[in-house]
């Protein structure tokens, strides 16, 4: 159920403040978004993913990976930025942070989809703020979709006959594997495949 509330009475948003539910509020051009806090499956996935994406393309790689980050447009802060699940950067990107939120596009937004939820509206967000890819994995099957920025929309990437997508801006591959399992590995490198989340 959604519901609009044109004036947020300050005692909601102290509460929402004081028991930290409100770590997963986002503001839409100055309208407070106040989305549930993501179920334990949800959180276990993100975690699973993190944590891979920690050990074999942040580590050895010199990238980097943040969870639950504000991100917003060059002069955005704080009217307008949207959380997604994770964030992906290269090294040609560490200079968006600004600690408490993110100023610019990331190499990659991660959003694990869950019913009902607003992936799908958050994505012109993305585009305006130039954002190369969105990836987007249901949480119940955990089917990947990879969207790639192209002339300044998203174009849903097709997988290949193998069903791998291939994410051009990490080098990492994806696919959705029988028992709602999320294939994942560095392309060119065997030993980093996984299954996710794990046994």
């Amino acid at each position: 159920m959604k519901a609009l509330m044109l004036d947020v009475p300050p005692r909601i948003l102290e509460a929402r403040t004081r028991t930290g539910i409100d770590r997963w509020d986002e503001m839409w051009e100055g309208v407070l978004h106040m989305p549930p806090m993501p179920n334990r499956e949800h959180q276990d996935f993100q975690w699973a993913l993190e944590t891979w994406l920690r050990m074999h393309w942040v580590q050895p790689r010199g990238n980097r990976v943040y969870h639950e980050i504000n991100l917003t447009s060059p002069g955005g802060w704080p009217n307008d930025y949207r959380i997604p699940d994770l964030v992906l950067l290269t090294p040609d990107r560490f200079d968006i942070d600004r600690n408490e939120y993110f100023e610019g596009p990331p190499t990659v937004v991660v959003e694990i989809r869950s019913p009902g939820d607003e992936t799908f509206e958050k994505m012109s967000f993305y585009a305006k703020l130039a954002v190369p890819e969105v990836w987007i994995i249901e949480r119940d099957t955990r089917t990947p979709e990879l969207h790639v920025l192209t002339e300044g929309d998203y174009a849903n990437q097709a997988p290949d006959a193998d069903g791998w997508l291939h994410s051009a801006a990490t080098a990492v591959r994806l696919r959705a594997e029988t028992g709602d399992r999320l294939a994942i590995q560095v392309a060119g490198d065997e030993s980093t495949r996984q299954l996710l989340p794990g046994n």
